[in-house]
């Protein structure tokens, strides 16, 4: 594979600060501009991130730290010229978001976003590598709407349903019919740590602001199909959630609830977990699990602590499998909501488009 001149859009956040650890050694990408707001531009990374830099136990890469940033609103043009294509993690009010989106875009720079603002829109693949890649073909619907040649957005989903959607997805040939699943979402997920957020110590916020209108809505995109240049929502399952926040630094954990058409068998169940692997396995990208989903025998895992970095980070933890007295069955989740979640996420998605050949000139 190619070297790919990246761009980190955010890179001063936590988001931001975990894309520049990922790629800091990354085979094929190689960052050569960030940007964040106004507040940043003209100082370098190291001045811009001051005492935010939010991983004590991974110091900021010393390769970074003296690159200067760039306004990400004013310097789009400037930036664009620089890269092959750029991760967005900007925090940001929607509209504006989309808004700055497509401006890259339209000015030939695709945009891989770890954003909210541009899932629902419906020439927008919105991607986990493993399981819809084959939404990568309404890319071409896009650009046509964009009237762009090379530029385009892809976006990943919400980290939350990466717990458990990943471990819904095999278990469809059974039929899934409806779904419950509680998430326990870590502060990091807010972009937070505890130093910066002492109230969440000893403490369960029973609310997440829109949440669960994603945790509800998102899955059905990525099982959706294409239809007349836009990705349709599958109209099954039915899905409920409530999202939680609790006192854990990293890692959101999902209790799911599955009813299903053809009841499988524990062993059925548990064969097509081990069984599944998708495209990002069989092309062995730089970021994919070689085991995408681990099955875990004791009745006490997965553990946040002990299993969130399971494979890098990139892996689904699953355990507690049982039949269930309203359900047909029940399980715990779990992944790293700032990796396979987050930031790791939409680089595995960069890796899928580099490797079908969609960041070429």
């Amino acid at each position: 594979m190619k070297e790919f001149k990246v761009g980190i859009i955010g890179a001063t956040g936590m988001v931001g600060q975990r894309f520049a650890l990922l790629l800091a050694d990354h085979p094929w990408f190689k960052v050569t501009v960030m940007a964040a707001s106004s507040r940043s531009a003209g100082k370098t990374y190291r001045e811009a991130v001051g005492a935010r830099w939010a991983f004590k136990d991974q110091p900021m890469p010393e390769k970074f730290a003296d690159l200067v940033i760039y306004d990400a609103g004013e310097d789009i043009e400037k930036i664009a010229a620089q890269v092959d294509f750029c991760f967005c993690a900007v925090d940001m009010k929607k509209d504006a978001l989309r808004a700055l989106e497509e401006a890259y875009a339209k000015a030939e720079c695709p945009i891989v976003s770890n954003n909210s603002a541009h899932r629902f829109t419906p020439d927008v693949p919105m991607i986990i590598p493993e399981l819809n890649p084959e939404h990568l073909e309404i890319i071409a619907s896009q650009k046509a709407r964009l009237g762009t040649k090379r530029g385009f957005i892809a976006v990943k989903s919400n980290c939350s349903i990466q717990s458990y959607v990943p471990a819904l997805h095999p278990l469809r040939k059974f039929g899934i019919q409806q779904v419950l699943a509680c998430t326990y979402q870590a502060i990091s997920g807010a972009g937070k740590t505890f130093e910066r957020w002492p109230e969440m110590i000893d403490n369960l916020i029973p609310y997440i602001g829109g949440e669960e209108e994603k945790s509800e809505q998102e899955p059905l995109k990525i099982w959706g199909t294409i239809e007349n240049g836009e990705i349709v929502k599958a109209k099954s399952p039915l899905i409920t959630t409530q999202c939680l926040r609790v006192p854990v630094s990293d890692g959101h954990t999902a209790a799911v609830f599955v009813k299903f058409e053809n009841k499988p068998t524990v062993e059925e169940i548990r064969a097509a977990w081990a069984e599944f692997k998708g495209i990002p396995q069989e092309l062995d990208l730089p970021h994919a699990p070689k085991q995408f989903i681990h099955y875990f025998e004791e009745p006490d895992r997965p553990q946040a602590k002990l299993d969130r970095n399971l494979e890098g980070g990139m892996a689904v933890s699953v355990g507690r499998l049982r039949e269930d007295t309203l359900f047909d069955y029940k399980f715990v989740c779990l992944s790293h909501n700032t990796l396979r979640g987050a930031a790791g996420g939409a680089v595995e998605l960069a890796e899928l488009l580099a490797a079908k050949g969609y960041f070429d000139r």
